[in-house]
C-alpha cells in the first residue's frame, strides 16, 4: 500500500474578521496570525492546502467601506488553495462579485449561481489541486435557502437544495472518477445539520471523503462521521483554524489514518505575517478617522447573545425603527444584527459593523390573523434548534406567550390589548425579508396586498437608525417580557 501524507487546514465565516484583540492578557485571531500560521505549515512541510468555505466577506468596515475590494486583497496575501462561496459573497450584488473574482489570485468554485436565460453558470462547480503525485477534488456547494440575497437578481438563479446538491456532488464524482481522484471534499455553505443531511444521502460509491462546511459557525470539538465522511467546521473568524493531518491511500483512493484539530490563532502559537501586518495598517488607517464618531449613547453595554432569542440590542434596533416609521410592530431580522454586545458608547464603526446592511424598509399590512399565522412559522420547531431559519425581534408594546410543545399562541398582545384577527396592522419588514415573504414569514404577496400596499417606508435603514440614535441619547431597553416561552 502507497501511503502519502497531506495536511488540510481550513476557515470559514471570517466575516471580515482580520484585526487581533485582547483575550486573557493574550493576542488572539487576525489575519496577521492566521497568515503567519499558514506559512508555518507551509514552510515546514510541502504536502499543505488551505481551504475556505465561504464567508470572507462582511462584518468589518476594513470590509464594507471597500466592498470588499480590501478584503480579497487580504485573502490574495493569505493565499489559499480553494474557496468556495458563501450567502454573504452575494451582498454587494452578483456582478460586484464577478468583479471581485478577477481581482482574487486563488480559484473560488460554486455548483449553483446561474444565468437564467441559459443556464450557465457563474462559477467552475469544482476543482482539482496536484500536490505530490495526489489528484485532490474540491467541489462547491451552497443551497437555494442560504442565498435568498440573489432574489432581487433580475438576470441571475440558483438552484440546489439537499437533495440537487447530492445529485449533482454524484454527477461531479462520476465525471473525474476516470482521473484517480486520491481525496474528493465537499466545501459546501450550508450548516452542520445540513451537511450531516447531506452526507447521510451521497453514495458511497461517489467517494466523498470530507466535508468542510460553514453557515452555522458552530465550533466543534471532533468531526461529526456520517456514511463514513468525516464532517468538519471552524466556528467563525480568525480566532481559531481546522486542521487534518491525512494518510492517504493512493492505491485504493482513500484515507487510510486522520487526525483532526481546532488550532488557536494567538501570539502564544503563531508567528506574526509583518507583511500582511503592513497590508491590515494600510487599510486601516483609512478608516479610523472617518469611524471614530461616536453615533449613539446607551445606559449600558447591550447584549445580542442569541440569533433565535429577543434580546436588548435587538430590542433597540426594533424599537428605534418601529418609533422612526410609526407602524405598528417592526419585525427587525435577527440575523441583520451582527455583533454580540455594543456599547454604552456607540462608534460608527461599532454600528456599521453591527449593522452592515443597508436597503429599504417597507409597511406590509396584515390582518391580526395574518400577523399570527407568521410568528406560529417564525416560532415552529426549527427556530429553537438554531436550523435555516429567520428569526425576528419584537418592537416595544409587543407581548406574546408561545407554547413549545403544544405549538400555540396562548397570548399575543400589542399595547396591552389581544391582537384582533379581524383588524389590519401595518408591520414593518426590511427589504430583504420582504423579498422572500413567503419563505420566512408563510405568507404570500397575494394576501398581503389585497389589504393594501406595501408601502416604501424608509430607502435607507442604515440613515433612519443612525438618525434615531444621534437625536436619542442614552438609549437602554428591558426586554419587557416581549417573548415569553411556555414549555
Amino acid at each position: 500500500m502507497n501511503v502519502k501524507e497531506i495536511t488540510l487546514l481550513h476557515s470559514n465565516d471570517m466575516h471580515g474578521d482580520f484585526l487581533a484583540d485582547h483575550v486573557d492578557d493574550k493576542l488572539t485571531g487576525g489575519v496577521s496570525m492566521l497568515s503567519g500560521y499558514i506559512n508555518k505549515c507551509r514552510n515546514e512541510d510541502p504536502n499543505v492546502l488551505y481551504a475556505i468555505a465561504g464567508d470572507m466577506f462582511r462584518g468589518s468596515v476594513l470590509d464594507s467601506e471597500f466592498r470588499g475590494l480590501s478584503t480579497i486583497q487580504i485573502i490574495n496575501l493569505l493565499a489559499p488553495d480553494i474557496v468556495t462561496l458563501g450567502n454573504h459573497e452575494t451582498d454587494y450584488g452578483v456582478a460586484h462579485l464577478l468583479f471581485l473574482e478577477k481581482m482574487a489570485t486563488f480559484p473560488i468554485i460554486n455548483a449553483n449561481l446561474y444565468i437564467k436565460q441559459n443556464d450557465t453558470r457563474l462559477f467552475k462547480p469544482c476543482h482539482i489541486i496536484e500536490i505530490d503525485g495526489m489528484k485532490i477534488l474540491f467541489i462547491g456547494i451552497l443551497t437555494e435557502e442560504v442565498i435568498s440575497q440573489t432574489k432581487g437578481e433580475k438576470l441571475i438563479g440558483s438552484f440546489i437544495g439537499i437533495e440537487e446538491a447530492a445529485k449533482e456532488v454524484g454527477r461531479i464524482c462520476n465525471a473525474y472518477n476516470g482521473l484517480d481522484i486520491d481525496l474528493t471534499v465537499l466545501l459546501t455553505h450550508i450548516g452542520y445539520e445540513e451537511d450531516k443531511k447531506l452526507a447521510a444521502i451521497l453514495n458511497p460509491d461517489w467517494g466523498v471523503d470530507i466535508i468542510i462546511g460553514g453557515h452555522s459557525h458552530t465550533l466543534i470539538s471532533q468531526p461529526a462521521i456520517v456514511n463514513d465522511i468525516l464532517i468538519v467546521q471552524a466556528g467563525t473568524g480568525t480566532d481559531q483554524i481546522g486542521r487534518f493531518d491525512l494518510l492517504i491511500d493512493t492505491d485504493n483512493n482513500r484515507i487510510a489514518a486522520w487526525k483532526w484539530q481546532l488550532l488557536p490563532i494567538d501570539e502564544w502559537h503563531c508567528p506574526w505575517d509583518e507583511r500582511m501586518e503592513e497590508l491590515i495598517k494600510s487599510i486601516k488607517a483609512k478608516t479610523d478617522l472617518k469611524y471614530a464618531k461616536v453615533v449613539a449613547n446607551f445606559d449600558y453595554e447591550l447584549e445580542h447573545h442569541d440569533r433565535w432569542a429577543q434580546t436588548e440590542l435587538g430590542g433597540v434596533f426594533a424599537d428605534a425603527m418601529k418609533d422612526s416609521l410609526a407602524v405598528d410592530v417592526f419585525l427587525m431580522g435577527s440575523g441583520s444584527v451582527r455583533k454580540y454586545h455594543m456599547g454604552p458608547i456607540v462608534t460608527l464603526q461599532d454600528f456599521t459593523e453591527c449593522y452592515p446592511y443597508d436597503g429599504r424598509s417597507y409597511g406590509v399590512k396584515m390582518t391580526g390573523a395574518q400577523f399570527k399565522k407568521a410568528l406560529l412559522y417564525i416560532y415552529r420547531d426549527e427556530a429553537w434548534l438554531g436550523d435555516h431559519t429567520e428569526f425576528y425581534q419584537l418592537s416595544k408594546g409587543m407581548h406574546v406567550v408561545y407554547s413549545k410543545s403544544r405549538h400555540e399562541l396562548l397570548k399575543c398582545e400589542l399595547n396591552g390589548e389581544e391582537i384582533d384577527d379581524e383588524k389590519v396592522y401595518v408591520i414593518g419588514i426590511q427589504e430583504f425579508h420582504y423579498n422572500n415573504l413567503p419563505e420566512f414569514l408563510n405568507l404570500s404577496y397575494e394576501e398581503v396586498k389585497a389589504n393594501g400596499g406595501p408601502v416604501v417606508l424608509t430607502t435607507s435603514d442604515v440613515e433612519t437608525l443612525l438618525e434615531y440614535f444621534e437625536n436619542n441619547k442614552h438609549l437602554g431597553f428591558g426586554l419587557e417580557g416581549r417573548l415569553e416561552l411556555v414549555e
